[in-house]
């Protein structure tokens, strides 16, 4: 089988290093000109959470040369419509494409490469990109050996091409095959809300989110906010990390402090994390905030479900992105209003 990654940034580095050093031949694909000539003559490094040099084989996307089977996507959703038109003189018929991405980018992949080639997943793991050829991992080691994705169809269907793909993902770490993509899909969208967004909103790293006290009472309030819109779309969050995502609700305000251990046990795990939006503005570009908070903003609205807290996340990133810089922690400030109104405030289904 002949298989891409194409993005190979931070994630897709670790993803593609791992496959390659258990067997499995992969072709890194990505725009970065240095970061690919790196990869070609050194190899592509993994630090952090694991120490590993592994010899790969990267080109750039005008190296790309006949017929995938089997293509992961985990480029920005900001470049999609570029990357997918790109893509497709490089699929045949029965071709895989597999997105990786945040948010729920399935509707806008399958609109390019058909929704018979398309099937989606979600990472259960994080990294930050140091530079040309080489990527920190920054999730716990164990975390990765035992939630590195979950894998699905977009109808749900048990076809035999998940196992293919499985066999590819299960190279990096444990890899489950569930019938609830748009379950996974939406827990998925939780986590990057929440960590991410707020990483992205103040400039630093998960574990000083964890460590401030206003920080972690609006990670309870985007997580709810979250579930709701999901809900309001028909769907139920789907387990995640071990965890049942469907407890992130919040009967009323008082139940804020009840959910800090939850947040604590699945977090933990990613204190070194810096989310990829804030990467993508310390290095000046556009982030995928409209994929993630924006989902649950503009699910909330079609739904009449209120989401101040993510309105607010995508506030300050939008505000970081127009101006070209960095946030920094004492955004938390902003969110002192929407905290005030919801003490004591109860919100009742």
């Amino acid at each position: 089988m002949r298989a891409a990654i194409i993005g190979a940034g931070s994630l897709g580095t670790i993803i593609g290093a791992l496959m390659t050093h258990r067997g499995r031949q992969v072709d890194l694909i990505d725009a970065n000109e240095e970061h690919v000539a790196v990869m070609s003559r050194v190899g592509a490094r993994i630090t952090g959470e694991m120490d590993l040099l592994v010899p790969v084989h990267a080109l750039t996307p005008s190296q790309m040369s006949g017929q995938y089977d089997l293509v992961f996507l985990l480029n920005k959703q900001t470049a999609n419509d570029a990357v997918l038109r790109h893509l497709l003189p490089f699929l045949h018929d029965d071709s895989i494409v597999c997105t990786l991405q945040n948010g729920i980018p399935e509707p806008r992949v399958a609109s390019y490469v058909s929704a018979q080639r398309t099937i989606g997943g979600a990472v259960g793991f994080g990294a930050t990109w140091v530079g040309p050829g080489v990527s920190q991992l920054t999730t716990r080691e164990e975390t990765v050996r035992n939630f590195a994705f979950e894998i699905g169809e977009i109808d749900g269907a048990a076809r035999p091409r998940l196992a293919q793909v499985q066999a590819y993902l299960s190279c990096v770490g444990t890899t489950r095959i569930l019938p609830d993509l748009m379950g996974i899909r939406w827990s998925k969208v939780l986590m990057n809300a929440t960590f991410s967004g707020m990483s992205a909103a103040l400039g630093c790293t998960f574990g000083e989110v964890m460590d401030d006290a206003r920080a972690l009472r609006c990670i309870a309030f985007l997580a709810d906010e979250t579930l709701r819109a999901a809900h309001a779309a028909g769907h139920r969050m789907a387990p995640m990390q071990g965890e049942d995502f469907e407890q992130f609700f919040l009967a009323s305000a008082a139940d804020v402090d009840a959910k800090i251990p939850l947040i604590e046990r699945i977090w933990n795990q990613h204190r070194q994390l810096r989310a990829s939006m804030l990467q993508d503005l310390e290095k000046g570009r556009d982030t995928e905030i409209n994929f993630i908070n924006g989902i649950v903003r503009d699910t909330g609205r079609q739904f009449g479900i209120p989401t101040p807290f993510n309105d607010r996340v995508i506030e300050l990133v939008l505000e970081a992105q127009s101006r070209r810089q960095v946030p920094t922690f004492s955004n938390i400030t902003r969110f002192d209003d929407l905290l005030s109104s919801r003490s004591g405030q109860a919100q009742h289904v």
